[in-house]
């Protein structure tokens, strides 16, 4: 009893720390630009990068493990033959312990905060080495406070589903995955699920934003409120009050188990919403939701922060197949479109995301994963020739 008591004071001062903290000020926005469109200027996580003496913007990338430096080469090779004026800063996120804690390098923090923006590979977590997710590891220390999701249908790519337009924002930072557990007694296990208003408030700010610059004209809060009244509860009741500043944006609730039941009956109802939920949900939601589009293969991805935004491919580093040329380069290639938009690019971002859906549509050089014989090269290689039509 001693002990639970003694970690009940824990988690209030870990509460009343969250509190405390500085409030939020928007500043931040993306530009609208076809699919992956994303909210308007003046508004939520701005783009800050400037362009060099040469006119490019420079660009952290992160390749990755497994398959990773494979399809990072067929972005680039695409970027190159779409001459977009960024050139690339690659480094390496192998994880270091320091002081009993998984920590990214040094130079590889200090290239994402120079450029507030990269580009990133899938990531595989040591077993066994006392170290945590390295994506969660990103998340946190660059404050990406948003997870942006877009699940469209893919013209070439046969599913059970048609015409899915779904787009998830899933807060980032905090909710189950905030890491506060504790052993009562033997047996007991007790995990603190983390909402505060602060970070509820940037990320239901940033979905209206976001629903607004993409032209949704709707924003509904999935939420599990009807057991967690008090969390659950205030996300919201932060929600209603949010929702208020926006009056063009029509709000409404659903419960997270009524609304996976009815994405998967019929995802067609959701197209005119932007999906906002808090972190476990969202985790889970959206995975599913990519799997109506094919899988994660196909589904880009963006975190954004308030001063840094990190776009990746969220599919495994399928260490079976690296280095065989086999792997599919589209979810990091359409996550770089989201990462173009987001820099104001929207030129080039329409050029190679016409080009990428043009080549999928078209059906002739896909990879394995997407029932056809062509290698990654021979893959990228057909979207440039796209390019260029």
């Amino acid at each position: 009893m001693i002990r639970s008591r003694a970690f009940a004071v824990a988690a209030r001062q870990c509460l009343r720390r969250a509190s405390q903290q500085p409030r939020w000020v928007p500043g931040c926005s993306q530009v609208p630009c076809r699919s992956y469109a994303v909210a308007k200027q003046d508004q939520v996580a701005k783009f800050k990068g400037k362009t060099g003496s040469d006119g490019k913007y420079t660009v952290t990338l992160i390749e990755g493990d497994g398959i990773g430096p494979e399809i990072s080469q067929s972005v680039k090779d695409i970027y190159s033959a779409a001459n977009v004026p960024i050139k690339w800063e690659p480094v390496d996120v192998t994880p270091r312990l320091k002081d009993g804690k998984t920590v990214i390098p040094d130079e590889a923090i200090q290239s994402v905060r120079k450029n507030y923006v990269a580009l990133k590979g899938p990531l595989a977590t040591p077993i066994g080495k006392g170290h945590v997710s390295l994506n969660l590891t990103l998340r946190r220390t660059f404050n990406l406070f948003a997870n942006v999701r877009p699940c469209k249908s893919i013209a070439g790519y046969k599913t059970p589903y048609d015409n899915v337009n779904l787009v998830l924002v899933r807060e980032n930072t905090e909710g189950e995955y905030s890491g506060i557990e504790h052993v009562v007694v033997d047996g007991v296990v007790q995990s603190i699920k983390l909402i505060t208003r602060e970070a509820s408030e940037r990320v239901l700010r940033f979905a209206f934003q976001y629903a607004e610059g993409i032209g949704k004209p709707k924003v509904r809060v999935v939420h599990k409120a009807t057991i967690m009244k008090m969390s659950d509860g205030l996300f919201l009741s932060t929600a209603r009050d949010i929702s208020k500043e926006f009056p063009n944006v029509q709000f409404d609730t659903e419960l997270l188990d009524n609304a996976c039941l009815k994405i998967t009956t019929d995802p067609a109802p959701y197209s005119d919403k932007v999906l906002v939920m808090p972190n476990l949900y969202g985790d889970i939601l959206s995975d599913m939701c990519a799997g109506l589009i094919g899988g994660l293969g196909l589904t880009p991805s963006g975190n954004i922060g308030d001063e840094c935004s990190i776009f990746e491919a969220v599919h495994g580093s399928a260490p079976d197949i690296a280095g065989r040329g086999l792997a599919n380069p589209t979810a990091l290639l359409l996550s770089s479109i989201m990462m173009l938009q987001h820099m104001g690019l929207n030129h080039y971002a329409d050029k190679i995301q016409n080009a990428t859906f043009a080549t999928l549509a078209e059906g002739k050089m896909l990879t394995g994963d997407l029932g056809g014989r062509a290698k990654t090269h021979e893959y990228a290689d057909a979207i440039i020739r796209k390019l260029k039509v």
